[in-house]
């Protein structure tokens, strides 16, 4: 199990899969190195007067091509300019994905992205699902945001796995950790956390345990019969917009 960890957790599609040329998303593409050096790509999609600037990490399957959809609504339904990523190993960016890797490759983005707006880097959302919300946690609690947005997010990687292999003692097994629940009363700004009720991945309990861990301000909406992988609602991206009309 250990020796297989990192491929139980991370499904990179490398590219060329993927739909790199999506109808009705205009984009630019992005290129920064991690701090180890790992060239990364993105797709920025800028906005004339943004709400806010959102950094979005995805999850753990495929890779940003897959997400066209989402980001278009981010920017035409609740107004936002938006930087989604690639980790290592994932669509066009180089490397192999691993827990310290995807971290570094947050960070290369956000100051990426900070750059690009000519903002300083505690100005930017950061939004998550599921892998991507440990990555955005990891970010906010160490060095802060203007709000931490998290979809579908976990408490730990071991929390997980122990609800799917109960007899093994994984919590002293895996070396991949993201422990979010751990990391998040570092951070001290506003939190919006949503999950599906009929997460079958994810159980929403184990989201409901990194959102106790949180602090005030936080908001919690629970999403009625969505699975891990179905698409958000259009009226959860109204609650967003209102939710990014308040900071």
């Amino acid at each position: 199990m250990m020796f297989l960890e990192e491929s139980l957790i991370f499904f990179p599609a490398p590219y060329p899969a993927g739909d790199w040329d999506p109808a009705g998303l205009a984009f630019e593409d992005a290129w920064f190195q991690a701090a180890d050096g790992t060239r990364l790509h993105g797709w920025y999609v800028p906005h004339a007067d943004p709400r806010a600037v959102v950094l979005f990490s995805h999850g753990n399957a495929g890779n940003l091509s897959g997400r066209a959809e989402m980001v278009r609504i981010l920017h035409e339904r609740v107004g936002v300019a938006v930087l989604i990523f690639d980790y290592r190993g994932y669509g066009r960016s180089e490397g192999k994905p691993d827990e310290p890797g995807v971290m570094a490759d947050g960070r290369a983005a956000r100051a990426w992205l900070a750059r690009r707006e000519n903002i300083v880097e505690t100005d930017i959302v950061l939004m998550g699902r599921s892998l991507g919300a440990g990555v955005a946690v990891d970010l906010a609690a160490a060095d802060g945001a203007r709000a931490l947005v998290l979809e579908s997010a976990f408490s730990s990687v071991p929390d997980v796995a122990a609800y799917y292999y109960p007899w093994l003692p994984v919590h002293l097994m895996m070396r991949t950790r993201l422990d979010s629940a751990g990391k998040i009363a570092a951070y001290h700004g506003p939190l919006l956390q949503t999950h599906g009720n009929a997460d079958t991945i994810i159980p929403i309990q184990f989201g409901r345990r990194l959102f106790d861990a949180a602090n005030q301000p936080k908001q919690f909406i629970t999403i009625p019969d969505r699975d891990h992988n179905d698409p958000q609602p259009l009226q959860y991206y109204d609650e967003l917009t209102a939710f990014l009309d308040n900071l």
